[in-house]
Formats: C-alpha cells, structure tokens, sequence
C-alpha cells in the first residue's frame, strides 16, 4: 500500500518527543494535528471518495501542521506575521529537508500533499491547481478551520490569543469593516487579540462543505466561543454581538440553503425514477 497512515502517526509521535511536552503550545498542536486527521479522514469518506483518497486526506491531516513545533520552539508564537508562515515552513521541513520521505515513501504524492499545506492557511486557495488538488485542499482547510473553533472554545487563552484576558482588548475598525463587507480577514491588518478572535468567526465565510457547517452548528462552537468573552470597551462588544448574530445567521442560512437543495436533487430524483417507469411500463404494453 503506498499509503501506510498507521506508520505516519509513529513516525509523527516520534518527531513530536523533540518538542517540550510540557510547552501548552506544543500541547495543543498535537492534540489539534490529531483531531485535524481524523475530521479529514470523515470528510473524505463523507464525500465518498476512494479509499486511496481517503488516506491520502488523512495523510495530510497529519502533516499540515508539521511547520507550527518549529515555529513554537524559535518563537513561542502561533502568529505567523509576527514570526514565520507555518504552511510554508512546514513544506520546507518536509520537502526541503526531507522529512516526508519518513512519513510516506512513495513519492506520487509529493505534489498534492505540498501544495494542500501550503494552501491550508492562505486567505483563500491559489489559483491554477487541479481538482483533485483543489480537493485535498478544501478538506484540509475545512477539518483544520473545524477544529480551530474547538480549540477556541476550551484552549488556555494566553497560549492561543498571546492575552491572558481578552476583555480589555479592542476590536480595529478596519478589522470588523473586513468581517461585515469583505466577509474575509487579512491577517497583516490584524493589532489585537480581539481581531484574531474575530478572525476566527470569518472561518464561516470559508467552509467548503455541509458538513462542515453542520458539525459548527451540532456543536455549538459560535455559541460557545460567544459566550466566553465580555468586553470592558462598549464599542467593541457592541461590534462583537454584531459579529456573532452575523455569523449564526450566516450559518443557520447556509444550512437551510442545503437542506432545500437537496430536497430539490431528492424530488427530480423521484421524478425522473418514475418517468422511467412509466415509460418502460408503456414501453412493454
């Protein structure tokens, strides 16, 4: 098989123990990578892929992260602006440096894997890839946002917004002005640990499956991630209320919008089926 998943979690447990297992940072990037692997792995099999792509997935669950222990060791940091880009340190640990050929032999699926990493923390993903390329991106991106929103809910503040306590932070104009016209944020733009916050809640405007939106939705994550935080500054809680009902209303639409559509692809269905059989029953009259 040229994919062995179970060795490339050894492999991945084996590279991990050069990291400080006590750092709540390196704690908490294992634990994500983890869960990332295995939201990718349901995605893939949500979406009936084949069992090659389903691995493949999975594969990439594990390694999209790989750039985020160097990152924690050099700078003590999850910002990439204020250290390095953890989706491209990441392809340079593996391709440059050679640490994928640990994790899988077979070199057929170098490309996918790199440009799915690169492509997994960029605004939005580059242009000119193939569909399968595409794909693979769009699960990872879409596992990793999932998991993010629950870290969010129960993480240890310091080590996820750089702030102990967030509620005297205060969210940019420029910050919510992108979340409510754009509905994308630029990182560069972002000052404070509430601008990350609402970085966060932009996620919604980037899912790229259903079910996606409905594990967001099943768990509560809005709510929950809601109802953490209060801030001393009236303006910006009264700009993050506005962020949430946004966000929910966002979302509760999304679902609706795929409940209806696949009521549509259900009812032609049937239509079509009993065309079919009227018409064969015509047919042998």
């Amino acid at each position: 098989m040229a994919i062995d998943i179970l060795n490339a979690k050894k492999v991945f447990k084996e590279y991990v123990k050069s990291y400080n297992p006590e750092d709540k940072k390196v704690k908490i990037k294992i634990a994500h990578i983890e869960r990332v692997t295995q939201i990718a792995k349901k995605l893939a099999q949500d979406l009936k892929l084949s069992q090659e792509d389903i691995e493949l997935a999975e594969l990439i669950g594990l390694l999209h992260d790989i750039g985020r222990f160097e990152q924690i060791r050099k700078y003590h940091t999850f910002i990439d602006k204020d250290s390095i880009n953890h989706g491209e340190y990441g392809v340079k640990v593996l391709f440059e440096d050679g640490l994928i050929r640990k994790f899988i032999e077979d070199n057929q699926y170098d490309e996918i894997i790199k440009l799915s990493i690169l492509n997994h923390n960029k605004a939005k993903i580059q242009d000119g890839l193939t569909e399968r390329q595409k794909l693979h991106a769009k699960i990872v991106r879409d596992a990793d946002k999932t998991d993010i929103f629950y870290v969010l809910t129960v993480g240890d503040e310091k080590a996820i917004w750089e702030s102990a306590n967030l509620s005297n932070e205060k969210i940019s104009d420029e910050i919510y002005r992108e979340f409510i016209e754009d509905k994308s944020i630029d990182y560069k733009d972002r000052k404070t640990g509430a601008d990350i916050l609402v970085s966060h809640f932009a996620y919604i405007y980037d899912f790229n499956f259903k079910e996606t939106n409905q594990i967001i939705l099943e768990n509560n994550y809005l709510d929950l991630l809601y109802k953490r935080f209060k801030f001393n500054d009236k303006e910006t809680e009264e700009k993050f209320n506005k962020i949430y009902q946004i966000a929910k209303k966002y979302l509760e639409e999304k679902r609706m919008n795929n409940i209806n559509g696949q009521k549509i692809i259900n009812n032609r269905k049937a239509i079509s089926s009993n065309g079919i059989c009227k018409s064969s029953k015509n047919k042998y009259k």
